[in-house]
């Protein structure tokens, strides 16, 4: 029985090295973006703070361990089988729900799913012994308490982290404008004391405060002289601040890398029991067990000592802030660091990741009424001097790739990391990634980075994420109650069998983003520099580069669907030409996308250019487009014929068809091979056979016409589906024809 229980234990440790690995990865963007989108100084530099950060804050984490021990149960209630079920079944579904949304592409936080996984796993076994003895609750079985608390703050951290995103930058902002070198000289010690003073308060009076590696007496003497600290951490680090600008140190930068290490350290001190909380918390459960059982079974042994705090070794939170560290610096996906919420709060103009929604465009209204509201009451002074505080042309970048400048970087990372680290000194799990995310969203909204034409996508963007945080929990409750369930009445053989699917899922899941991000590097990497960039002929060159590999690409895959449509129906294959409708609809958004990103490189581009090669742009966008739709034209009519096992097509129509099949093949890999080499040299050759083909395919359908009216009436049916194929065939060399002239004239030097 006890190597049964040994199995979980050394499974839940390995989950938490992996989930060190993956979660890190995943989330250090978050204290990475700022200083990264501001370009203050080289990668290396921010990784090695950060660094410094982590480990602090890992080491100095221990007592958030307790969420994972008695946060949300009341471990004296369960029995040492309970409590070892639970927490392998809240290790698996976070695995599980992680997985799937990663899947899916939904946002997601490591924070609410560890949170509502224990939530979920809890409130099944307690239902299961309620059920056997009517004096329990849920109020004696869950700390009710604790767990609202939890919740709460995990939701309500939203809405503050957006509104003192916005106040703050706003505030921030009308002080130094975006030419803040102009106003540094008046307010930049300051500011720097007060960014500095609010840091050092939360992380080191509070944080040192509540240490277990400190006195009692050093705790007392902070606790009592706390305000009078706080007043000489202002004085100096204000003079501080003004003798370094007198030194001509750009104090921006100084705050922003000081932010980078104290929302590193907020972090680690923050997330590390996601990652590490519940393994532990088996592990002090096993070892209770093994010293203190004397022969009890483990479904007769209680968990009391769980009711106490943790005392997790020092050297198990240094190992783990030193994995932390290796993910961060090793991992691609760490690297990567420009990702959801730089690009929906960049300064710039760029791709917007989402659409429009309802609730977008109905708080986009309500907001620009208020605002107009507010400009007609507030006199026209004070209007005119609030715009001109806010004049966009005259923002200052590190450099030309740099999302947003040091001002707005500096409030995010200050902001941030204050918000996460009052919510650890008071045992709190926030979500980091949420904190992160809504004051960016809160301060670029504040900074006017949402134009008109941007702001209803961005909003939906937001509620995106939103939407994602709320899934999330909701399924990360009734999926891990489920699992724990199935997994209490299965015994061990399934709770082996759901070690194996998650070990299948990893392995499942490394593959799919390893593949997926080799598709989508390079085009994701040369939109960014196209915006970045704010020479108009270089963006000219790279955006021809974007261009001919959309072109080549739809050219592709055009005449990979139309061979899988057409195989389909030859073959009465049902699954390949659902397949192929899919593909479609996951085209048509990747299109939008990759025209709206085009379009702003061309707007980008020098103007003369922009205007001589509009119209082939467009014309071969359109192109583009028009493959899908008549590849759509043909496979609806398929796709319902096959599904509904109506006659197939006769051999003697596809053997007709073949050379004329072939024949297209042919020409649409050599337009392809022209449009991806950039050498247009059989140009007139390619658009002469395309017009001969189109002939033979008109001879061939007049044919046909006559053999619809001279032949039987009970094959109509499939008479006017190998019609539609050949009016569509001819539509698509049509389309062929269009795509290659445009692609030529759009290239041409």
């Amino acid at each position: 029985m006890i190597t049964i229980y040994l199995c979980i234990l050394v499974f839940l440790l390995c989950l938490s090295i992996f989930d060190l690995f993956v979660g890190v990865s995943n989330d250090a963007v978050n204290f990475l973006q700022p200083a990264v989108g501001a370009r203050v100084v080289k990668f290396r530099t921010i990784l090695i703070i950060a660094s410094f950060g982590v480990i602090l804050g890992a080491i100095m984490s221990s007592g958030m361990m307790d969420v994972a021990r008695h946060g949300i149960m009341m471990p004296n209630q369960f029995s040492f089988s309970d409590v070892m079920i639970i927490f392998l079944a809240v290790m698996v579904t976070d695995i599980m729900v992680l997985d799937a949304f990663n899947s899916f592409g939904l946002p997601t936080s490591t924070t609410v799913s560890i949170v509502f996984d224990l939530l979920g796993g809890t409130f099944a076994l307690a239902t299961i012994k309620m059920a056997h003895n009517s004096s329990l609750s849920y109020s004696i079985l869950l700390n009710s308490s604790q767990a609202l608390n939890v919740i709460i703050a995990i939701f309500v951290s939203v809405a503050i982290a957006f509104f003192f995103g916005i106040i703050v930058m706003w505030i921030t902002r009308v002080f130094f404008t975006f030419s803040y070198r102009k106003y540094a000289k008046y307010f930049i010690a300051i500011f720097g004391g007060i960014a500095f003073t609010t840091l050092a308060y939360f992380i080191f009076l509070k944080g040192l405060g509540s240490s277990p590696y400190i006195s009692d007496a050093s705790r007392n003497y902070i606790n009592v002289n706390a305000n009078r600290l706080l007043i000489y951490t202002f004085i100096v680090s204000t003079i501080i601040m003004e003798i370094f600008y007198l030194l001509h140190i750009n104090i921006f930068k100084f705050i922003i890398l000081m932010g980078t290490f104290a929302l590193a350290m907020a972090f680690a001190g923050n997330d590390l029991v996601n990652f590490i909380g519940v393994p532990l918390a088996g592990l002090s459960s096993f070892q209770d067990y093994m010293s203190h059982a004397h022969g009890l079974a483990p479904t007769a042994f209680m968990m009391n000592s769980l009711m106490t705090s943790a005392k997790t070794p020092p050297a198990y939170l240094l190992l783990a802030g030193i994995i932390m560290i290796i993910a961060i610096g090793t991992s691609k996906k760490a690297q990567k660091v420009i990702k959801t919420s730089v690009d929906l709060s960049r300064q710039d103009e760029g791709d917007e990741m989402f659409g429009s929604s309802k609730a977008a465009r109905a708080l986009v209204r309500f907001t620009q009424n208020t605002g107009n509201a507010l400009t007609r009451i507030l006199p026209n002074r004070f209007n005119n001097w609030i715009n001109s505080r806010f004049n966009k042309n005259e923002v200052i970048l590190a450099d030309d790739k740099a999302a947003f400048d040091l001002v707005r970087a500096s409030i995010n990372l200050v902001l941030s990391a204050m918000l996460i680290t009052i919510g650890t000194n008071h045992k709190l799990p926030l979500s980091t990634t949420y904190i992160t995310f809504m004051v960016a969203m809160g301060s670029s909204l504040a900074d006017r980075a949402w134009s008109r034409e941007s702001a209803v996508f961005r909003v939906t963007g937001v509620l995106s994420v939103i939407g994602g945080w709320f899934m999330t929990a909701g399924i990360a409750f009734i999926t891990c109650g489920l699992v724990c369930l199935i997994m209490y009445f299965g015994g061990f053989p399934i709770q082996l069998l759901f070690m194996g699917l998650i070990i299948f899922l990893l392995i499942r899941s490394n593959h799919k983003y390893t593949e997926k991000e080799k598709k989508q590097d390079e085009e994701d990497d040369s939109f960014r520099l196209m915006m970045r960039i704010r020479d108009p002929e270089l963006v000219w060159d790279i955006l021809k580069k974007h261009v001919s590999r959309t072109q080549s690409f739809e050219n592709e895959f055009a005449l990979k669907e139309y061979n899988q449509i057409l195989n389909g129906l030859a073959e009465e294959d049902v699954k390949s030409l659902r397949h192929a409708n899919k593909e479609l609809k996951v085209e048509q958004n990747n299109l939008k996308k990759y025209r709206r990103q085009e379009m702003l490189g061309l707007k980008k581009s020098p103007l003369d250019i922009a205007v001589e090669r509009n119209t082939w742009f467009h014309l071969g966008a359109n192109a583009n487009q028009q493959f899908l739709y008549s590849l759509k034209r043909m496979l609806d009519p398929i796709k319902e014929h096959v599904d509904n096992s109506f006659s197939p097509l006769p051999a003697s129509y596809v053997q007709e068809f073949q050379p004329m099949k072939q024949r297209i093949n042919n020409l649409m890999k050599n337009t392809e091979a022209e449009i991806s080499t950039g050498s247009y040299e059989n140009y007139r050759e390619i658009l002469a056979e395309a017009d001969g083909c189109k002939d033979e395919l008109s001879i061939l359908r007049k044919k046909h016409l006559y053999r619809i009216q001279e032949g039987d009436n009970s094959q109509m049916q499939i008479n006017l589906l190998y019609l539609n194929v050949l009016q569509e065939s001819q539509e698509f060399l049509s389309v062929m024809r269009h795509q290659l002239r445009a692609a030529k004239k759009f290239m041409e030097n």
